[in-house]
């Protein structure tokens, strides 16, 4: 019954209308589109506007949704400080353990920030997770700098692009369009606490009707906590050529490699003691990351556009080290005068797909309309070896001294289409209903051992496919030029992912029986500006999340058990407010004064019962209460200071509700803390910025999660107070 009102979706709100209006769309039509690649915020000091109705092919209005300009963010762009680049969204939860910046951990409404997984997460509007639906996990992120804008959509995002709950993050990098003439040369040099170093250069221009833009980055630092010095080496090139006025092709290329040292968890004891310490030496996380990609714009008319995208993930996942629970120390063996043997796993992702998007605006009564419909095919290829017996070394090395007791190749593959309409009721009134249909297809082989022979024991094939349907609709009331009323429902689904079909290393244990989970997000709201003065956007929300897999304690608290912990509702409230105060009496003072607040407040509890654990009415874990951000940014002829204070509130760790810790750190609570930043810029003539700034001015100590396996297991500080400083010129 579910898919069959669907379905009687589609067919209503979609065939009619078009059959209705077979002839021609009027090309007079006063749509209008942002380019998927454009300049903004370019007379604005403000880092932070809404989507516009329209972006390329793809369909914004009626959404929740919010757009970061990097150009203007006042904050360490050179490290991917997310608090910092992302505080005027609000609600968005980070996760701070990963001070190379590359690892971003981000999600809203009570999900869950690991790499980003309840996101789906895009370069360029194209994949670059290990796999978006057998292993979510978003690895690589691209450096900022070389990121225009950052789109956010959260809610009915998921009829666009794909099952999730948390929605979308779009990284849209710079292409050189934005150059007006052949050769344009950019360089930022960084230097920082803890010997941090980041160079930045990147070349670009535009000629006739190409264009094009290429950088290579670098970044290392020895790290605030012992044993986590990291290297990141970056490279990206795309090109543009206009073929005809209507027709665009782009090439485009990203190659990164990371390795880092992983200082592994501690408990809430040591953490206490000093935070800087690390009982693992012999830990190793190297990633590389390519992601080629062909991209086709064809205009047919002024209010018709097709984008393809052919999009390829080459990416290597490989971890070395000492995966003992944090309570058994990684020292040499007196007896054998050497370390223990380190585990190696090893993943290799192989992922291809296309997509392809057709919008068009056509006449219906004396409405002009829009339809965006579009179809995605795509195969994933991870291969896991896991659990293999390392070196006893300390350096880097994924050698091993025998075959791989787990050695697993997982597939995937997904065939969807969807569409999605703006009915303009009148001048004022806009409904946008949506639909999805996902197919999806998983499968598993390899082996899990081997048997006291030494004879392979074969994993019995596995595969499941299934069909599903996804409705949404959402709508806009423009209550004047400026403002405006929206509010969406839309269906979400989660498939499970390649992670919970085997229990990684220590304290993790997998449920067998795991179910795909489902449920819908809710938004409505009120947003807009009057004038120059006053930014915002305030709503409410409900994010029903059925079957959601989370973790119970088992154990005292020693072991994790990763299952269907039962249904849960995210109830809240999200608003956000920026002002220019001088504005309201000199227009086009000299002056730069901007005062911003983001809230999120996030009711996030259990609904049912698990067997195991009675976590009716408990508060779902990861899922702070309230955050707050708030700043204020002020100067004047080229110069700017900017002052930001970030609060997060406690949140738990499992969905048991552990308050006082484990003795190895993996359950109890996350207590709330306050981090300070200050951040300095000031631009000469000629292209010449500098750029300086301290995180965490008050020094605080505090840790955003606790892991139970890898990078961990134990509790993971975030950084204390560092400094930076950057100079970039522009010829």
């Amino acid at each position: 019954m579910w898919a069959k009102r669907n379905i009687f979706w589609l067919v209503m709100g979609f065939v009619f209308p078009v059959l209705a209006s077979a002839q021609e769309a009027n090309d007079s039509a006063h749509i209008k589109y942002l380019p998927d690649v454009t300049i903004v915020g370019k007379n604005s000091k403000s880092d932070y506007a809404q989507m516009p109705e329209i972006v390329g092919t793809n369909i914004y209005a009626g959404k929740k949704n919010s757009l970061i300009i990097l150009n203007n963010v006042q904050g360490n762009v050179s490290t991917n400080n997310m608090r910092q680049v992302l505080s005027k969204v609000p609600g968005i939860h980070i996760w701070e353990s990963d001070p190379s910046g590359i690892q971003i951990g981000i999600a809203t409404r009570g999900l869950s920030p690991n790499r980003s997984w309840e996101f789906n997460v895009r370069q360029n509007g194209y994949d670059i997770a290990a796999d978006p639906f057998g292993y979510p996990e978003a690895y690589y992120n691209p450096q900022l700098q070389a990121v225009q804008r950052i789109e956010i959509v959260r809610g009915q995002g998921a009829l666009q692009y794909g099952p999730q709950f948390g929605g979308l993050v779009n990284y849209i990098l710079r292409n050189g369009n934005e150059f007006n003439k052949p050769l344009v040369f950019e360089t930022q040099q960084t230097l920082g606490s803890y010997g941090l170093f980041n160079s930045y250069n990147a070349i670009g221009g535009k000629k006739g009707k190409t264009h094009y833009y290429t950088f290579f980055d670098h970044r290392s630092a020895s790290g605030w906590r012992a044993n986590s010095n990291y290297f990141t080496n970056a490279g990206y090139a795309t090109i543009t050529h206009q073929f005809k006025d209507n027709l665009a092709v782009t090439f485009e290329l990203m190659h990164s490699h990371m390795r880092s040292k992983q200082p592994g968890g501690l408990t809430d004891a040591a953490l206490a003691i000093n935070a800087q310490q690390s009982d693992r030496g012999r830990n190793w996380f190297d990633i590389t990351w390519t992601t080629p990609a062909i991209i086709v714009n064809y205009e047919l008319n002024k209010q018709t556009r097709w984008n393809t995208k052919l999009f390829g993930t080459i990416g290597n996942r490989n971890s070395v080290g000492f995966l003992q629970s944090i309570l058994v120390k990684d020292e040499i063996n007196t007896s054998t005068n050497t370390y223990a043997n380190r585990v190696v796993n090893l993943d290799r992702y192989r992922n291809f797909g296309l997509e392809s998007r057709f919008i068009t605006a056509y006449t219906l009564g004396k409405q002009d309309h829009n339809i965006s419909f579009g179809i995605r095919a795509y195969t994933g290829n991870t291969h896991r070896d896991a659990e293999g017996k390392g070196t006893r070394g300390t350096d880097y090395d994924v050698s091993v001294e025998a075959a791989f007791p787990n050695s697993i190749l997982f597939r995937s593959k997904n065939a969807a289409a969807f569409a999605e309409n703006i009915f303009r009721i009148n001048n004022k009134f806009i409904l946008i209903p949506g639909v999805r249909i996902e197919y999806l297809e998983g499968a598993a082989g390899g082996r899990t051992g081997f048997d006291t022979n030494g004879s392979p024991i074969e994993l019995q094939n596995i595969r499941r496919s299934r069909t599903f349907v996804m409705a949404g609709i959402g709508a806009e009331y423009h209550v004047g030029a400026s403002t405006e009323f929206y509010a969406n429902i839309t269906q979400a689904y989660r498939p499970i992912q390649f992670a919970n079909l085997q229990a990684p290393p220590t304290t993790d244990i997998i449920d067998p029986n795991l179910k795909d989970a489902r449920g819908f997000n809710f938004d409505i709201g009120y947003r807009g500006k009057f004038k120059d003065i006053l930014k915002f956007d305030v709503s409410v929300f409900h994010l029903q999340y059925n079957n959601r897999v989370g973790i119970i304690s088992t154990n005292g608290g020693m072991n994790r058990l990763v299952t269907n912990v039962g249904n849960s509702s995210s109830k809240g409230f999200e608003s956000y407010i920026e002002c220019t105060p001088i504005k309201i009496f000199v227009k086009d003072s000299k002056y730069d004064l901007i005062v911003f607040t983001s809230y999120a407040y996030t009711d996030a509890r259990y609904s049912s019962d698990h067997k195991l654990a009675s976590i009716k009415g408990k508060q779902v874990e990861n899922a702070p209460k309230n955050i707050i951000r708030s700043g204020i940014t002020m100067g004047a002829k080229g110069f700017l200071c900017t002052a930001q204070v970030s609060y997060v509130g406690d949140s738990f760790s499992d969905a048991n509700n552990t308050i006082i810790p484990s003795l190895n750190g993996t359950a109890g609570l996350i207590p709330s803390y306050t981090v300070t930043d200050l951040t300095f810029s000031y631009k000469f003539k000629k292209g010449i910025e500098c750029k300086s700034g301290i995180n965490n001015l008050f020094d605080v100590t505090y840790f955003t999660r606790r892991a139970g396996g890898y990078p961990g297991p134990g509790a993971l500080p975030a950084d204390a107070r560092s400094f930076f400083i950057t100079m970039s010129a522009k010829f």
